[in-house]
């Protein structure tokens, strides 16, 4: 079990900018604290890997810096060089935490979880769609064909959703508030919208069903997770309301239930946006401890070969 981080590609952002770039960082040092030897820095994804998902002049002119200022705008960060690799590592990561997956069991990207990423353009800090563009490597490398996302970041996976609703072989499960962005959804397979003010209990009572119908009708070989830290109560964009024990229990659930059936489970962190920083942080390395604790041991990686 691998596990990918990417902080040290900084993306500069004015001081006053509203995304917590910082969390990486943090979130980094403390993961480091339990799992040092298990860390690793990702190759950046290629142009080639890029170009099966995202329009090859999108593509480029994210790359050359050449979006107009809506296109830009619409992202939410300023150009740089620096923006550009840091886009391509955290997608490098997804894919190489889903390689990870299939050899151990479990894969984790420290960032990632970019779901609102389209086919010619990025949104609300997204730049390319780290899920779906590690997805369709996977299946040009024969290394799967069904997988399933489960999205419960508390914004629609619509980049995901929009990218992927084609294909038959992928299977979309997100969970999201009802009235939050984006506000033009588009459609999963399966979409839970939740009301805003939706708490601990009645969150994970649905997150057991709608898991447990995505499984049974997708039949994943892999699947992506993205475990945002935004449904918590005092996340700033998130109008939900559940706590962080709450938030926990999410994740016990999703990854035992993905460790009983022997699916192999590639973890993004996706959003975050607390007023204290390390409240997200708090959040996402809760989820990262759970991982460790179900699926570092060598008897789940030896037992998950042999089943496979």
């Amino acid at each position: 079990m691998l596990i990918f981080s990417t902080d040290h590609f900084v993306l500069p952002l004015p001081p006053a900018h509203r995304f917590p770039m910082r969390k990486y960082a943090l979130l980094r040092e403390r993961v480091a604290k339990i799992a040092a030897e298990r860390m690793r820095t990702p190759d950046a994804i290629t142009d080639a890997d890029l170009a099966r998902v995202h329009a090859p002049a999108y593509i480029a002119a994210v790359t050359q810096g050449t979006l107009d200022a809506r296109a830009m705008q619409r992202i939410g960060f300023p150009w740089t060089p620096a923006m550009v690799e840091r886009s391509r590592r955290s997608a490098g990561a997804t894919l190489a935490a889903c390689r990870s997956a299939l050899s151990t069991g479990c894969g984790i990207n420290l960032a990632g979880g970019t779901h609102h990423a389209h086919h010619a353009f990025g949104a609300g800090f997204c730049v390319f769609n780290d899920a779906v563009v590690a997805l369709r490597a996977l299946q040009a490398d024969g290394a799967i064909e069904r997988a399933l996302v489960v999205d419960v970041d508390v914004h629609q996976g619509d980049g995901t959703a929009a990218l992927l609703a084609d294909d038959p072989r992928v299977f979309t499960l997100s969970l999201h508030g009802r009235g939050n962005f984006p506000f033009r959804k588009q459609s999963s397979r399966l979409d839970v919208d939740l009301a805003d003010g939706t708490g601990d209990a009645a969150y994970l009572a649905t997150l057991h069903v709608a898991l447990r119908c995505a499984l049974a009708a997708a039949a994943p070989q892999l699947v992506i997770y993205l475990a945002g830290a935004d449904p918590f109560a005092g996340d700033r964009f998130g109008r939900l309301k559940l706590s962080k024990a709450g938030l926990a229990a999410r994740d016990r659930h999703v990854l035992e239930t993905l460790r009983g059936q022997r699916v192999p489970v590639a973890i993004t962190m996706a959003g975050g946006y607390a007023h204290d920083d390390e409240d997200v942080v708090d959040i996402h390395f809760t989820t990262v401890a759970i991982a460790l604790e179900l699926f570092a041991s060598v008897d789940h990686a030896a037992s998950l070969a042999t089943a496979c």
